[in-house]
């Protein structure tokens, strides 16, 4: 698409504002700029573009974004062009990896909704957001099922994954590819009431004390960083 976008209003800004899930995951992709620089990138649920901005500004040859939300693939556009990287990035309106069936790319980055909740509404923000449904792999799992036809080479993915989704679970199936699970970091994410009361009941009854602290009122979940790439096979 062009680099001339309409202005978005503050209301839709707001709404697809960077959450601490992606300052965790921009964190991640500073610690090794060199495995960014000259590469093909790609951000599956793009949001606002900021992460795909970060790689820019790391010196990614190409930057792919793809996201459900018409207006996330107008925001994201807006940012990188605004950043003088409109001729190096390219925004698809769709889902998942639909709209880039056959392309590879060396780095593929995912921040997607997985919590686990029924399809509901989290107050301040896009219905798409948030919901992974009721174990919250809704997303995750073709995610990961169609990781490998789209990397390249030597290619991998870093992306946000909850504590209390099972990684177990998502390293069976990514062994299925021929891929591997490696948690880079794991940090503490705020758990906001609105979301609190939207989660799956039998998630929160058997990862509470566990990847799910509360102090009081405030609540917080486990939350790991996790680099996907090609197992390594002996000798």
């Amino acid at each position: 698409m062009t680099n001339t976008v309409p202005l978005l209003s503050s209301r839709t800004i707001s709404t697809l504002r960077p959450s601490e899930y992606t300052g965790a995951l921009i964190q991640a992709l500073r610690t090794a700029p060199e495995r960014i620089a000259g590469a093909a990138v790609i951000e599956i649920g793009s949001g606002s573009g900021v992460i795909l901005a970060a790689m820019a500004s790391l010196g990614a040859a190409s930057l792919c974004g793809v996201d459900i939300e018409h207006e996330a693939v107008l925001a994201g556009a807006e940012l990188l062009a605004s950043l003088g990287y409109g001729d190096v990035s390219r925004f698809h309106h769709g889902n998942l990896w639909e709209p880039v069936q056959g392309q590879r790319f060396d780095l593929v980055v995912a921040n997607l909704p997985h919590f686990p909740m029924a399809r509901g509404k989290v107050p301040g923000r896009r219905p798409s957001w948030s919901s992974g449904g009721i174990d919250g792999r809704r997303l995750l799992d073709p995610f990961l099922d169609g990781l490998g036809d789209h990397l390249a080479g030597r290619g991998r993915a870093i992306i946000t994954h909850n504590g209390f989704v099972c990684l177990d679970r998502s390293r069976e199936i990514l062994r299925r590819h021929g891929l591997g699970a490696e948690v880079i970091f794991t940090t503490l994410v705020h758990l906001p009431p609105e979301k609190m009361e939207l989660m799956t009941d039998s998630v929160l009854a058997a990862e509470e004390g566990r990847t799910i602290l509360r102090y009081g009122p405030y609540a917080f979940g486990e939350m790991h960083i996790v680099e996907i790439a090609a197992l390594q096979t002996p000798g």
